[in-house]
């Protein structure tokens, strides 16, 4: 018979796995499941639980260059718990709702501050130099970039889709300059393993989009809030 599993069930359990291995002091499942919540609210398109399940499941093959991975781990349940496409400073309220959730949860302070400082590091995705959590946790959210160009596609037609309310004269010239930045890092990843896996389709696939967004005259600013950055 065909199963009715609510494929959710799974990202509950990892979760409920991970807290009990940080140790938490009370019960985590409630917790999940308002995170859960979160992540499969109506306003969302890219950043849905399905990309929750990809950035852990990157995170989980990019474990082994991180210094804690589980830190890692919690910082991508939270990265875009909050998130609203018309505010600019959802990185900032995820990080803080972080904090909240595991210091209740009874994890150790030193944990909780990792990870609300991994949190924050994706506004920028630019770790310094020898932070391998911020690394891994960068190229975990960003490996979408390095897919098949029928992959990115989606993604992108995701991410057009949440910004629905931007009249596309300013998605376009927004998100040109964003594609712009990307292709100007001298490095798009930080780990070997994604670079080497992810870089050369990521290039190919941000130049190609950014050649589709036509030019429509000097590059206007974005409205205050939307920010259509990967990730």
């Amino acid at each position: 018979m065909p199963t009715t599993e609510d494929p959710t069930d799974a990202l509950l359990a990892d979760w409920t796995a991970l807290l009990h291995r940080c140790a938490a002091t009370t019960d985590p499942e409630p917790y999940g499941r308002e995170l859960l919540r979160r992540w499969s609210e109506p306003q969302r398109r890219y950043h849905t639980t399905a990309h929750l399940h990809a950035a852990l499941r990157h995170v989980d093959d990019l474990a082994g260059h991180a210094d804690d991975p589980d830190a890692v781990r919690l910082a991508a349940w939270f990265h875009d718990a909050v998130y609203r496409p018309d505010r600019s400073e959802n990185e900032e309220r995820s990080a803080a709702l972080a904090v909240r959730a595991l210091t209740a949860a009874g994890l150790p302070a030193a944990r909780v501050a990792e990870v609300e400082r991994l949190v924050l590091l994706t506004v920028t995705h630019r770790p310094g130099a020898g932070d391998r959590d911020g690394e891994v946790l960068c190229d975990a959210d960003l490996a979408v970039l390095g897919g098949t160009p029928e992959a990115y596609a989606a993604y992108a037609a995701a991410v057009r889709a949440e910004y629905a309310f931007v009249p596309e004269p300013d998605f376009r010239a927004g998100r040109a300059r964003v594609l712009r930045q990307l292709l100007a890092l001298p490095a798009l990843y930080r780990t070997p393993t994604a670079d080497a896996r992810f870089t050369a389709a990521a290039r190919r696939n941000l130049a190609a989009e950014l050649d589709s967004l036509a030019p429509a005259g000097p590059d206007p600013l974005t409205p205050a809030g939307p920010n259509p950055l990967a990730g």
